[in-house]
């Protein structure tokens, strides 16, 4: 059996399936192979909409749905108005996979869905997902980590199936670029999704994170994308300053998993 096929087999016994979807990587490969296994009638793909999620994501995850004719529902949810989201302390995330998955479990029932599932995969069940908890008390099954599938694997099956998603970056909410301790607002959200759509316009490729830190930005960028930034750094600055920060650094490690916890210089060159 090829792990497509055990992919498959894994989700032909979970009944009717809801998928918490957010187009990224992962869950874009389940909503695709769900949607093949299972069929439209016994497969639903669901967005949660908040201030959190990028709208260019939105859109991605939208069209790649129509594309591969993926059943696709939304629904808002209401993080935003939890004041243990806002306080935005380390295990944020709880709260917020609470909402979705609360959200999500009333439609599933409300639709007769059996089984909920996320995207999360082998390689994340060693990192801080303080939202592993809130999934776990709702009975969601990850079917790529149970089956033990890494992010590589996903990337190398999403090449296979011919999806546009299999080389994008890893692209988590828009709190998770928010230091720790400083409240969460819609206006903060839109900083860091206005800096990083600015950025992308610029051609930059790849990982890309903008860190707030309260009055001042934090860029990081692949190390190969470090000059790019550096030749238009008067422009990045200018632009920046119009969106309310007092000051804007590129970090000159570039990009890193976790680098929201790390301090850079404040030189940009």
């Amino acid at each position: 059996m090829s792990d497509l096929d055990a992919l498959r087999h894994y989700l032909l016994g979970c009944g009717r399936v809801l998928l918490g979807y957010s187009g990224g990587v992962d869950s874009a490969l389940l909503a695709v192979v769900g949607r093949e296994a299972l069929g439209p009638e016994r497969f639903l793909a669901v967005i949660g909409r908040s201030a959190s999620y990028p709208e260019a994501q939105r859109r991605a995850a939208v069209e790649l749905a129509a594309r591969f004719d993926v059943p696709l529902h939304e629904l808002d949810t209401g993080e935003l108005a939890d004041p243990r989201y806002l306080a935005n302390a380390p295990d944020r995330c709880y709260f917020c996979k609470s909402e979705l998955w609360s959200r999500l479990e009333g439609l599933a029932r409300e639709r007769g869905f059996d089984t909920l599932i996320d995207g999360n995969n082998a390689d994340d069940l060693g990192e801080h997902r303080p939202g592993l908890g809130a999934g776990a008390q709702h009975a969601v099954r990850s079917p790529l980590a149970d089956l033990g599938w890494g992010k590589q694997a996903v990337r190398d099956a999403s090449r296979r199936l011919g999806l546009p998603t299999w080389d994008a970056p890893a692209a988590p909410c828009l709190s998770s670029r928010v230091a720790y301790g400083i409240e969460i607002t819609p206006r903060r959200l839109r900083q860091v999704e206005d800096g990083e759509a600015y950025l992308r316009a610029l051609g930059v490729l790849g990982d890309l994170r903008v860190r707030h830190h309260g009055d001042r930005a934090r860029i990081e960028v692949g190390v190969g994308e470090l000059e790019r930034v550096r030749q238009a750094w008067d422009a990045v600055t200018g632009f920046f300053a119009g969106l309310g920060f007092a000051s804007v650094e590129l970090d000159p490690a570039g990009y890193r998993r976790g680098g929201l916890l790390t301090m850079a210089p404040r030189s940009p060159r």
